[in-house]
């Protein structure tokens, strides 16, 4: 059963939920985008918790019924369904539980977060730039199965309709905890269309996953940004700009330079190249952070380092294999058609595992 602080707790977020169904109806608050979205979020979080704690309760309710009519002195064979439905709700009460006691607990309940996906390609010329169109395409397809709202942000393809670099933002329930483990070097071994004698050529793509951060989460001085404005040749080489809509901002202290020129409009390239920089520096101060205290990311899980070859797609015996975990799939075809759900339980339990190795120190 629930220990009285969590119970307190859930009926904080109940007066919590009622709270924002009524601001999520005032004017003042349906004006404001961005007001609204984090209201909404926050209502869609509390909804979930505590439909959980219905299922919990009517749980309670039915296990305390039966074992009444157990206790009673009524039909015997009554009294025996009562108990085989107690060692039927028993178990569910229990997950319900731990369910609800893991969402109070820090290390277990880690809040959802839009991230920012970059894709690039790496050695292996074309056949790398074809990778990387084939990781963008299974990142793409995953995120409409799980029903998270992707917005492109930039895109640099080549003649040969693959991709030398992309980013995309993504949000929605779980995204940051699915693919946080994304960041990277994938490998790809298969035969390119190119190659004549039929030679297995390694090439890869690097992928790098940001935390998008709240306005309170980083502080950038405007007068540490350098921003130039220019022509747009358009991705590709194609839909030339004939107006200065590209937009380039380099933040002076770290040197970090963000460049888009994908959308016609000068204000929503500047608005993209400001959500890509802020996360980068944001990333690059937690990669700081992480090589002075990180026993998660020197685990079994991975380092986090950008340059460690964490998996490896192998076209010829239809394997994806996640050296970090010593996970293997041979449903390859499905993962690179968005099915990552297989690959992603597996990373989230070894996470879990580690931090349970970790508590038990």
């Amino acid at each position: 059963m629930l220990r009285p602080n969590d119970e307190a707790k859930l009926a904080k977020a109940e007066e919590r939920h009622a709270e924002l169904e009524k601001l999520l109806t005032d004017e003042k608050v349906l004006s404001d985008a961005g007001q609204y979205g984090k209201l909404a979020k926050e209502f869609a979080e509390l909804g979930n918790i505590l439909e959980v704690y219905r299922s919990y309760q009517k749980t309670l309710s039915q296990l305390q019924e039966l074992h009444e009519i157990v206790k009673s002195k009524g039909d015997a064979e009554f009294k025996e369904l009562a108990q085989s439905e107690i060692l039927v709700l028993e178990p569910q009460l229990e997950a319900l539980t731990r369910q609800l006691t893991d969402h109070f607990d820090p290390s277990k309940n880690e809040p959802d977060r839009n991230i920012i996906v970059e894709i690039r390609a790496g050695t292996g010329g074309l056949e790398a730039s074809l990778f990387a169109a084939d990781l963008y395409r299974m990142y793409t397809k995953y995120a409409d199965l799980k029903g998270w709202s992707l917005e492109l942000m930039s895109y640099t393809d080549t003649e040969a309709g693959g991709v030398k670099e992309v980013v995309f933002s993504l949000a929605g329930r779980e995204c940051s905890k699915r693919l946080k483990w994304e960041s990277g070097i994938h490998r790809v071994q298969r035969v390119p269309t190119t190659e004549a004698s039929g030679r297995i050529h390694t090439s890869a793509a690097s992928v790098a996953i940001l935390f998008e951060p709240e306005e309170i989460d980083l502080e950038i001085n405007p007068k540490d940004l350098k921003i130039d404005v220019y022509r747009s040749s358009g991705p590709g080489g194609q839909s030339v700009n004939t107006t200065d809509s590209a937009v380039r901002i380099t933040h002076l202290p770290s040197g970090t330079v963000v460049v888009c020129q994908d959308e016609r409009s000068q204000l929503k390239n500047r608005t993209k190249a400001m959500r890509i920089l802020r996360a980068r520096i944001l990333d690059h101060m937690q990669q700081e952070a992480f090589q002075k205290e990180s026993a998660l990311r020197k685990s079994q899980v991975g380092s986090g380092d950008r340059s460690e070859k964490i998996r490896t797609y192998n076209f010829p015996d239809r394997r994806v294999t996640d050296h970090r975990i010593g996970f293997t799939s041979h449903q390859l075809e499905s993962i690179l058609n968005g099915a990552m759900d297989e690959l992603t339980n597996a990373l989230m339990a070894a996470e879990n595992d580690l931090k349970e190795q970790l508590g038990a120190k």
